[in-house]
């Protein structure tokens, strides 16, 4: 291989680490300079690569010695690091040997061109499972339509239990995840978030843990209602209710397709809202709702029409404010982000985030 210090190509002298998770496999990546290195988080073994910039597109080459092949799990994390890394890049040149180069060919990670160079898209590489989702969904549930309440929606999947997500977030240093909720484990800290001022001025649910046991056993039995813990390094800051949004009470005041995704949120720790955080959890969400199922399209949400700071930082995240209407309970305001929207436009990484990374991210 043509290695790229040789071709004179070489990035600035920026040291980042973060977390990858392909497969449930966790590994550490540090990049210096155009040095990337992967160590597995509980092993010692480690590889080395090595990534050139070129306009809107790097190329990423495995240093290890010819008769070997790095993993699988090893040129995922890789590919992972090299796009956190440079968020603004359309596409990246892979030179590794490996072996199961068809079956990421027939997932999409990776494309061939013309003169037969393996490829990866970035909007294609964002849209994959595996690297986020846990476990990631092999194929999407099989079609059948049911009736409920009056409604015809396809059949749902069993719901998760446990973790669902996971993503480093570089620009706070630290592993975002969602989780299912535990009655046992979350009950007491879901009853304190709910009588906190600031989130019952919203949500109107204040009580005390049996009333809040009885909300959390509903959602539980309500097939199209999930309800997700949301932590940031293992400390749990928010709560989320992510709903198919065709048998939601949403559906009414739009023409609701089959998948489209919705979701509530409440951050009950006081230390982790603003925005470091809105920008971590708000593209985290929706991505997590697009990766669950290929087929959705679209992600809803209908905030209070006064919660200007919501609705403001809903649009910063790719939402557009559709129209206002009325609940029973409130008048809302439906927002509605595309799925083409979000992954053409990156919406996972802040503007602001991309800003520095131009600054600091570029040829030396």
């Amino acid at each position: 291989m043509g290695h790229l210090h040789e071709q004179g190509q070489h990035l600035s002298a920026r040291a980042t680490s973060i977390t990858c998770r392909p497969d449930r496999t966790a590994y550490s990546a540090t990049l210096d300079g155009n040095t990337l290195l992967l160590q597995p988080v509980n092993g010692v073994e480690n590889s080395r690569w090595q990534l050139g910039q070129q306009a809107d597109q790097l190329t990423l080459e495995w240093m290890g010695p010819d008769a070997e092949k790095p993993k699988l799990v090893e040129v995922l994390a890789a590919i992972e690091a090299a796009f956190v890394s440079f968020p603004v890049v359309d596409k990246l040149n892979l030179l590794a040997p490996f072996d199961q180069a068809e079956e990421l060919l027939r997932s999409g990670l990776l494309l061939r061109d013309r003169s037969g160079q393996a490829t990866v898209n970035t909007e294609l590489f964002w849209q994959q499972p595996r690297m986020w989702l846990v476990p990631p969904q092999p194929y999407a549930f099989p079609m059948t339509y049911v009736l409920s309440e009056g409604r015809r929606h396809p059949l749902r999947p069993p719901k998760p239990a446990g973790t669902v997500y996971q993503r480093h977030i570089e620009w706070l240093g630290r592993t975002l995840s969602f989780r299912t909720v535990d009655l046992h484990r979350d009950l007491e800290r879901f009853n304190r978030w709910m009588n906190d001022s600031v989130v019952a001025a919203s949500w109107r649910e204040e009580g005390d843990l049996a009333k809040h046991q009885a909300y959390l056993q509903a959602i539980s039995t309500d097939p199209h209602v999930t309800a997700l813990i949301a932590s940031l390094d293992d400390k749990a800051f928010g709560y989320f209710e992510v709903y198919w949004a065709k048998e939601d009470r949403i559906a009414p005041f739009y023409d609701a397709d089959d998948f489209d995704r919705g979701w509530h949120v409440l951050i009950g720790e006081a230390r982790f809202r603003g925005k470091p955080f809105v920008t971590a959890w708000l593209p985290s969400i929706s991505h997590y709702l697009f990766l669950d199922d290929c087929r959705t399209q679209r992600v809803v949400i209908e905030p209070r029409t006064d919660n200007y700071k919501m609705i403001r930082n809903l649009a910063k995240c790719g939402y557009a404010s559709l129209k206002e209407f009325d609940f029973p309970h409130k008048r809302a305001m439906l927002g509605m982000l595309l799925r083409e929207r979000f992954f053409a436009e990156r919406l996972w990484v802040p503007r602001d985030v991309i800003a520095t990374s131009c600054s600091t991210s570029s040829l030396s």
